[in-house]
C-alpha cells in the first residue's frame, strides 16, 4: 500500500494531476466498461435460472383478468409470489413482448442501481469526482448480487433505489419521502420492511403514514382488478412461511440441505439472534446521535439478519448491504478490519468455488460461502461493538460513548505513572 501511494504521488509532477484524479483516470473507464458488459452482454444473454419470466406471464395473466397465483410449488423453478398490488404495479410489463419487456426491466434495474449508487455518495457527502465513485460503480457491477439481479432480471435494483432514498430522506428529516420511498418497494415485495425499526426507534411516525399506506391503498385498488386475491393467502404466503433446501442461504435453508439436526439449526440461529439484539442495543445506545453512522450500521445489521435467521435468504439480497459496507468511510466504522471484508467476499463475490478435482469441498464452499460470510459480518460486528463497550467500561467513559480514545473529540486525558495528566495520542 506504501509503495502505491508512493508511485502515485511521483506521478503528480508528471501528469499534472493530482492522486485523486489519477485514480479516477485509471477507474472510470474500468467501471463503465464492466457496466456495459453486466447491461449488455450478460444480463441479455441470460442464465438458466429465470426471475423475469413467472413475473412477467403474471402480470400478462393480471393485464387480460386471469388467475395469477397458479404456480406449482412443488417445482424448483421460480414462482411468482408477489401481492396482488405488486400485481398491479408489474402489470404495465406485459404491454410490450417478453423479449423486450426483459430488455426493458434489464434497463431499468441498471439505471436504478446506478441511481441508487449515486445517492448512497450524497448519504455520505461525496460525490461522483471523489475516488469512491468508481470504485464504488466498479465494485458493486463486478458483484454477485448485482450482476445475477441482472441477469436473473428481478427487481432487486428498484428494490436498493428504494432503500437508498428511504435512508437519505431519514437523514433529511423528510419523513413522508422516506415512507413513500420504502411502502413501495413493500408494496411488491416486504424485503425491506424490517427497516422500519429505523423511524420506530428514532420517533419519526410519519414515516408510517406513507410506508404503510401506499401498499394498503395500492392493494385496495388492486384486490378487485385480481382474478384470484384470495389464492395469494391460501397458496402463496404459507409457501413464503416454509423453509426450503434448495436456492436458500438462510441457516434453515442450508441446514436442511446438508442435513444438520435441528437442535443445531436452532441453536445456530438463537446465538445469532443474540447477537443481532446485542449489537442492536449498543447501537441504539451509544450511537443513536451520531446519526450516519447509527442507520448504516444499523440497516446492515438487521438487513443481514433478515437474510440469515428466517426461512429464506438469497445471495442477491446482499445489495441491501452496501449502506453499511459504505460505512467504511466512516472513522469509526465497524467495517475497518481484515474479518470484515472476508465477510464481504463470501457473500458479494461472483467467484464460483466448485471444483472438478475436490467436488465434495467445493459443493460445500459454493453452497456455504453466503452463509457463513452474512454470519462472520454479525460476528464481527458484534465482537466490534462488544470490544469498543468493555474498554469504555473499563476506562469509566461510557457518558462518552464507546468510540475509540483516541476517537473523542476532545481526545480523552490519560494520567501518567507520574501521575501527571498527559492527552493519550495513540491512533
Amino acid at each position: 500500500m506504501y509503495r502505491a501511494e508512493v508511485f502515485l504521488r511521483q506521478l503528480e509532477p508528471r501528469t499534472g494531476r493530482t492522486t485523486q484524479q489519477v485514480v479516477n483516470f485509471v477507474l472510470w473507464p474500468i467501471a463503465v466498461m464492466t457496466v456495459l458488459n453486466r447491461v449488455i452482454v450478460t444480463a441479455v444473454n441470460g442464465a438458466i435460472t429465470d426471475d423475469f419470466r413467472p413475473v412477467y406471464n403474471a402480470a400478462l395473466a393480471f393485464w387480460n383478468g386471469r388467475d395469477v397465483y397458479t404456480a406449482d410449488f412443488n417445482s424448483v423453478d421460480p414462482h411468482y409470489l408477489y401481492p396482488p398490488s405488486g400485481s398491479l404495479l408489474m402489470a404495465p410489463l406485459a404491454i410490450l413482448d417478453p423479449e423486450r419487456s426483459r430488455w426493458l426491466f434489464i434497463g431499468v434495474n441498471a439505471v436504478a442501481i446506478l441511481v441508487a449508487l449515486y445517492l448512497l455518495l450524497r448519504l455520505f457527502d461525496l460525490t461522483i469526482s471523489s475516488i469512491a465513485a468508481p470504485i464504488l460503480v466498479l465494485g458493486a457491477f463486478m458483484s454477485e448480487t448485482v450482476t445475477n439481479t441482472l441477469v436473473f432480471t428481478n427487481i432487486n435494483g428498484l428494490v436498493l433505489l428504494g432503500e437508498i432514498a428511504f435512508l437519505l430522506m431519514l437523514m433529511r428529516k423528510k419523513d413522508l419521502w422516506a415512507g413513500a420511498a420504502i411502502g413501495l418497494t413493500i408494496a411488491v415485495k416486504p424485503t425491506l420492511a424490517p427497516l422500519l425499526l429505523l423511524p420506530l426507534v428514532r420517533g419519526q411516525w410519519k414515516v408510517f403514514v406513507t410506508a404503510l399506506g401506499i401498499p394498503f391503498i395500492l392493494t385496495v385498488v388492486a384486490w378487485p382488478l385480481a382474478s384470484d386475491p384470495m389464492d395469494f393467502v391460501r397458496r402463496t404466503v404459507p409457501y413464503l412461511l416454509e423453509s426450503r433446501d434448495y436456492f436458500n442461504s438462510s441457516i434453515v435453508g442450508n441446514g436442511a440441505y446438508f442435513g444438520l439436526p435441528e437442535w443445531l439449526i436452532l441453536l445456530l440461529r438463537v446465538v445469532l439472534a443474540a447477537m443481532v439484539v446485542v449489537s442492536l442495543w449498543l447501537l441504539y445506545r451509544y450511537y443513536r446521535n451520531d446519526e450516519l453512522f447509527f442507520l448504516t450500521t444499523a440497516t446492515g445489521v438487521i438487513m443481514t439478519a433478515s437474510f440469515l435467521l428466517p426461512s429464506l435468504g438469497q445471495m442477491y439480497y446482499s445489495m441491501m448491504l452496501l449502506p453499511l459496507l459504505m460505512s467504511v468511510v466512516l472513522k469509526n466504522s465497524v467495517m475497518r478490519n481484515w474479518p470484515a471484508w472476508l465477510a464481504v467476499y463470501g457473500f458479494m463475490t461472483f467467484d464460483s468455488w466448485w471444483s472438478n478435482r475436490w467436488p465434495t469441498f467445493g459443493r460445500a464452499a459454493e453452497y456455504t460461502k453466503s452463509t457463513l460470510g452474512w454470519s462472520l459480518l454479525l460476528i464481527v460486528i458484534f465482537c466490534v461493538l462488544g470490544y469498543r463497550y468493555l474498554v469504555a467500561r473499563r476506562e469509566g467513559r461510557l457518558d462518552r460513548g464507546i468510540d475509540p480514545a483516541y476517537l473523542l473529540d476532545p481526545p480523552l486525558a490519560a494520567v501518567s505513572p507520574a501521575g501527571e495528566a498527559e492527552t493519550a495520542t495513540k491512533h
